[in-house]
């Protein structure tokens, strides 16, 4: 089974981030970027799944400018057999990318889509349903278990109840949540072979998508700073101040 893995090449979930001086966006000159960790949760889970011998390859693609070839390196590095870079300059939606990897999975016709359920810096969740509704393929979302047995593929989801496990038949699109796997670090050895592994660029004009965006961003803001809190001696002045605020009777 051929396995393949989308990650985004996003700002490290380390570093703050910086609003624009004129509110247009964040600001990413000589900022860390690093691939989105809920991307890399799904490049381990793909990795796992040939340790098992379920998995036969692994193809890595990214969409975004060329300076993604770092990422998809990181993911060569990890255990991707090869990878693919779709070149685009300007900012791709959630719904260019997922046409655009609509047309690589048909391409590539692999039995399953692992991703992250969302990147860190959009937060969008929608590229992975978006996908599966495209292709017209079963998805199991929020992953935080896997199981696959012959052609199908049991997924433990995390939903606001607790726990639902759902069935799917392959192929399959699958997105990952936090619980599912701790990456692996890369070993050098491995980031040396990582340089000579295939890595193939494109462009969105080669599948014949249009990435026009649809949406304007219109301001950018941080959050408002808290305020600091205050100390109270008593109960009785704790209540007091409450009632004073409306939260008690």
């Amino acid at each position: 089974m051929k396995v393949l893995v989308p990650v985004k090449r996003v700002i490290d979930y380390n570093v703050k981030p910086r609003v624009k001086m004129d509110g247009s966006g964040v600001d990413l000159a000589n900022v860390k970027m690093s691939m989105n960790p809920f991307d890399e949760i799904a490049v381990e889970e793909a990795i796992r799944l040939k340790e098992k011998g379920v998995a036969t390859e692994i193809v890595a693609v990214s969409i975004g400018e060329a300076k993604a070839q770092e990422t998809l390196r990181t993911a060569l590095a990890m255990g991707a057999d090869r990878a693919i870079l779709i070149v685009s300059e300007t900012e791709v939606e959630p719904l260019g990318v997922a046409k655009l990897l609509a047309k690589v999975v048909a391409e590539e016709a692999p039995g399953l889509v692992i991703l992250g359920k969302q990147a860190i810096d959009d937060d969008s969740n929608q590229t992975g349903q978006m996908l599966a509704a495209l292709t017209g393929r079963p998805q199991g979302t929020f992953a935080s278990k896997v199981e696959v047995e012959g052609d199908t593929v049991k997924v433990t989801r995390e939903v606001d109840g607790g726990l639902e496990t759902v069935s799917l038949k392959t192929p399959a699109i699958i997105t990952t949540d936090l619980r599912l796997n701790e990456p692996r670090y890369a070993s050098l050895p491995n980031i040396m072979k990582a340089k000579s592994k295939p890595l193939a660029q494109k462009t969105p004009a080669d599948y014949g998508v249009d990435v026009t965006p649809r949406l304007k961003t219109l301001k950018v803001s941080e959050p408002p700073k808290r305020q600091a809190g205050i100390k109270v001696a008593d109960v009785d002045e704790l209540a007091a101040k409450l009632k004073a605020l409306g939260v008690a009777a």
